[in-house]
């Protein structure tokens, strides 16, 4: 696996991606979970293409016409709170950020979200197992 880089860019994408594509635990309960997802951190977007419970694709910088079905969009400071060692109450968790901070927004078909909640959730759990430097 490769070292993260900087939170956001690309190399910590790419970083986060092989987490995840590394994972027993989503091998295990992704395989219904293929679908394209963006995420905004401020004003950097990626979309992210995911087959299986793993992320194929990483489109950085997505044009206007880039698709994802669904997202999530909310400033820096919002993510490195969520990302921190120790984040703050309500932060633990990206699903207590959807129900109580509202910066923290889901795009798209939230209905696609819910019916794929498991494999989502550990996605974005292994989005904090690695701290991100911060530039």
């Amino acid at each position: 696996m490769r070292n993260a880089g900087e939170f956001p860019d690309l190399a910590w994408v790419e970083g986060f991606r092989d987490r995840v594509n590394h994972d027993a635990e989503m091998r295990l309960i992704g395989d219904w979970f293929t679908t394209s997802i963006a995420l905004s951190f401020g004003g950097t977007r990626y979309v992210l293409r995911l087959d299986r419970g793993r992320i194929a694709e990483i489109v950085a910088e997505p044009r206007l016409d880039t698709r994802a079905r669904f997202g999530f969009r909310a400033p820096l400071e919002v993510w490195r709170r969520y990302l921190s060692p120790a984040p703050p109450p309500l932060y633990h968790d990206f699903f207590a950020m959807l129900m109580r901070v509202p910066d923290f927004v889901i795009e798209g078909d939230s209905l696609l979200a819910m019916q794929n909640a498991r494999a989502l959730h550990r996605m974005m759990s292994l989005m904090r197992e690695e701290a991100p430097r911060h530039g």
